[in-house]
């Protein structure tokens, strides 16, 4: 069955892992420790093959997440909108804090939302960022993902919008750790970020 971990249970469980494969079974655990959520899904299973999605550089150049990955995977950051949503906005901001931390352990950071690429452009020329912001036309990736806000209604501003979420994604291009608050205007915080990095 799928489960989506909160922030908290992903905290308690961290110190027991010794390794990146005590890591990897730690963060799959128990029903106790993971919260169940209702149907329909909201994002992947813990070590399920991601999906192979298109995805749109600032250049307008396609690329891919495998071409994207570095020595022990990606990690992908999920986001609503860095044109209108001010939670998106602050989180691509403070997360560019540890983009270079997360690099240099293996994980380089992206950001995909459903902005046009002049837009992401513009937004990461603004703020300096050094991640890369990547554009998901028609929320085809943000869909395959199952991430995709259903509430949103077709033909509105807001529609093709993910629920936020962080995923590490392996070489081996399966989910190896989701990190997702149940409100938008939360985000995981930096800490936790990090120590899921070092702990994969």
């Amino acid at each position: 069955m799928i489960r989506t971990l909160t922030l908290a249970s992903v905290l308690a469980m961290l110190p027991a892992a010794a390794n990146a494969q005590d890591a990897a079974d730690t963060i799959t655990a128990s029903p106790d420790t993971a919260t169940e959520m209702q149907t329909p899904q909201i994002g992947l299973a813990l070590g399920q093959s991601a999906p192979s999605v298109n995805l749109v550089r600032h250049t307008g150049e396609a690329t891919s997440l495998s071409e994207l990955m570095g020595e022990k995977g990606i990690a992908v950051a999920f986001v609503r909108s860095a044109d209108w949503c001010p939670y998106c906005q602050k989180q691509l901001k403070q997360i560019d804090d540890i983009s270079a931390n997360l690099n240099d352990l293996g994980w380089p950071l992206i950001a995909i939302s459903y902005d046009d690429p002049e837009i992401l452009s513009k937004f990461a020329r603004k703020n300096s960022l050094g991640f890369e912001l990547l554009s998901d036309p028609g929320s085809e990736a943000i869909s395959a993902f199952n991430l995709l806000n259903e509430e949103m209604k077709p033909g509105s501003r807001y529609f093709g919008i993910p629920h936020p979420a962080i995923m590490f994604i392996g070489t081996d291009e399966t989910v190896r750790a989701v990190l997702r608050e149940e409100g938008y205007k939360d985000r995981p915080s930096l800490d936790v970020i990090l120590q899921i990095a070092e702990q994969l």
